[in-house]
């Protein structure tokens, strides 16, 4: 049974990527063949700055695991709430700021 699960796991994983690329090509090669202009592929990359919106980004992450730590521990301590359930409540929410914010600093700084 573990054996049919993970096969059809990985065979999962397999047909997204091959379609994904299969399809790219497919339409890549029919835009070339109508004549299109090939800088069209190269829309949306950026070249220098996708180091730093990595970092921007994992930085406000980990502060946000970091606070959500530091939150859940507050309030198991002051409060009588589980913390089976507060500690992955307040990491994960958290989280989901710390991403949020740094989406809108990486938009800043992408934007200067």
């Amino acid at each position: 049974m573990e054996v049919a699960v993970l096969a059809i796991i990985f065979g999962s994983i397999f047909g997204v990527f091959y379609l994904y690329f299969s399809t790219r090509n497919k339409e890549r090669l029919a835009l070339i063949e109508k004549g299109a202009d090939a800088s069209i592929f190269n829309i949306g990359k950026r070249t220098g700055a996708s180091w730093k919106v990595v970092v921007i980004n994992l930085a406000f992450l980990l502060m946000g695991v970091g606070a959500g730590v530091l939150i859940a521990n507050i309030l198991e301590t002051y409060t009588g709430l589980d913390d089976n359930a507060i500690y992955p409540a307040m990491i994960f929410l958290m989280a989901g700021l710390g991403l949020y914010i740094g989406f809108t600093q990486t938009k800043k700084a992408l934007d200067n």
